[in-house]
């Protein structure tokens, strides 16, 4: 998945809660989700218009509020979902591509586990659980072969990021096992896990 169209779920997933201004929208991605804590108007509304275009969302002038800008009056505009964009959605929830675990896209997808079923964010997670492994071994590996032609500092950096990937393996490991012990049909069972910090 592309990072524009990992945006684009971001976008999705809150519009399906509510409709929103831009302001709103960039100030929810900040603080919610990680990847996009440096996300700039410049990148946002190129997204939304391209949603616009896509009709998967619609722009409502909201009426009676105004925005003032230096001398000039401009319209607040709210963006919601469209009928088109609530089934790409849902079709983006029920999907569990490589692309749902991949770094870019992993930490969207998992914000949107509330909305998601069960099997799919089982799916999602053994994935991710998966690719961290595979990332864990070749570390390790190139660890082992690079020790002695590395620096203190260059050495101490792998290793930090070492133990980092092996933290988030852990926190996949509860989560997964959450994830199969919960009774099917419930809602999100994940959080009982904790988080990775």
């Amino acid at each position: 998945m592309a990072k524009t169209d990992v945006l684009s779920l971001a976008i999705l997933g809150m519009l399906a809660e509510q409709p929103l201004h831009g302001y709103q929208i960039r100030k929810r991605l900040a603080s919610e989700l990680g990847p996009f804590r440096a996300l700039s108007y410049g990148s946002l509304y190129p997204c939304l218009k391209r949603m616009l275009t896509a009709d998967l969302i619609a722009a409502d002038e909201a009426e009676g509020e105004a925005v003032r800008a230096g001398s000039s009056k401009r319209s607040r505009i709210a963006y919601r979902l469209t009928e088109s964009g609530h089934q790409r959605l849902a079709d983006e929830l029920a999907s569990s591509t490589a692309s749902a675990w991949d770094d870019e896209a992993f930490d969207v997808r998992f914000s949107l586990f509330g909305k998601t079923d069960s099997a799919t964010r089982l799916r999602i997670l053994e994935g991710r659980r998966t690719r961290l492994a595979e990332r864990l071994e070749q570390v390790g590996e190139g660890l082992a072969r690079q020790r002695d032609r590395h620096d203190a500092y260059t050495a101490e950096l792998q290793r930090h990021g070492l133990e980092r990937v092996e933290r988030e393996v852990e926190w996949l490991d509860k989560l997964i096992e959450n994830e199969r012990s919960a009774p099917r049909g419930t809602g999100n069972h994940t959080a009982s896990a904790g988080d990775n910090n």
